[in-house]
């Protein structure tokens, strides 16, 4: 019991940042898909208007 608490607090901090890091990954991915997203959609659209003219 005497090392249990030191090591948790040593580990706390690593799995944080672990935590961290795979958070900003999934929000990079999730802005990349979006990126793409909104290329498709301007180029719908820019299909659209040149259609409807």
């Amino acid at each position: 019991m005497d090392l249990f608490i030191p090591t948790l607090f040593t580990f706390i901090p690593v799995i944080l940042v672990a935590f961290l890091i795979r958070w900003i990954r999934l929000i990079k991915v999730n802005s990349d898909i979006q990126v793409e997203q909104n290329k498709e959609i301007i180029a719908l659209l820019k299909e659209k208007n040149h259609t409807s003219d």
